[in-house]
């Protein structure tokens, strides 16, 4: 009879060993949650380009508002926040935001193209700034976040919102001046532009320079000026990145894109 009422009676130590294990269970769980192929989502540096114009700091002072906002709620792995400003002087931003002061290039150079110091500013950063991030968002002026935004990065592949003006297989005939047919077909270029692109640091280290150097020919090269106009840039960095190998995963999901308005300024991108 004592036997047999012990046998109904559950030992201490197995409620204890089983309350562990469901402890440990349900942390496994939870940790894994929003881990991707790669483990863990890691931190990337935010990082937009941008000049001392009036416009330019309008917009910059939004974009650092609402990054500010979104970085440390749930589902964010945004990391740090550098402008980078191309204008080659200091200010009246510096002291209100994080911002590395770069030169811009030779008076000329940029035919009055702005954005063509874009990828020139990019280079000198990645040179002089210490990041401690691994990967980096670059972003413009005119984004703003609406959500906290996770690394849609996975690995050694980027990732990138494609946009339905840039088409590499319908410009093959330009793009084989920068894109030669032994690097493969145009369709190898992703239909993306530099920015919103989330990408490993040391990735954008080997790409920028490219992407600095297509830009300035593209630009010299009349008849691609003249097709590309202000996307000239865009294509630059798509040709750049496909030279280099680098495959984007073109994520619609990654921002929403209102359409142009007569605005004098509008935000006209959003990351989500």
């Amino acid at each position: 009879m004592s036997g047999r009422k012990n046998a109904g009676r559950t030992s201490p130590w197995l409620l204890i060993l089983i309350s562990a294990g469901c402890f440990f269970a349900t942390y496994n769980f939870l940790t894994m949650h929003g881990r991707g192929r790669d483990g863990p989502r890691k931190r990337f540096h935010v990082a937009l380009t941008a000049t001392d114009a009036l416009y330019s700091q309008w917009q910059s002072r939004i974009m650092y508002y609402w990054c500010k906002e979104m970085r440390d709620r749930p589902g964010s792995d945004m990391g740090g926040f550098t402008r980078i400003l191309h204008s080659g002087k200091p200010d009246g931003l510096m002291d209100e935001m994080p911002t590395m002061v770069v030169d811009p290039l030779p008076e000329g150079t940029d035919k009055g193209y702005i954005v063509l110091n874009r990828p020139w500013a990019f280079v000198q950063w990645l040179q002089r700034a210490k990041i401690d991030e691994e990967y980096i968002l670059m972003a413009e002026p005119d984004h703003v976040f609406v959500k906290p935004l996770p690394n849609l990065a996975h690995g050694d592949e980027p990732a990138a919102f494609p946009f339905f003006y840039i088409n590499p297989t319908q410009n093959e005939k330009i793009l084989r001046k920068f894109f030669p047919e032994e690097k493969g077909p145009v369709s190898k270029i992703d239909p993306i532009g530099n920015s919103p692109v989330i990408i490993k640091k040391a990735q954008l280290e080997k790409i920028a320079p490219t992407w600095m150097n297509v830009s300035l020919k593209m630009k010299e090269d009349q008849d691609t000026d003249k097709a590309f106009g202000w996307v000239l840039e865009m294509y630059a960095y798509a040709v750049a990145s496909a030279l280099h190998g680098v495959h984007h995963s073109l994520r619609k999901d990654f921002m929403i894109q209102t359409t142009h308005s007569l605005s004098i300024i509008h935000m006209d991108v959003i990351i989500q």
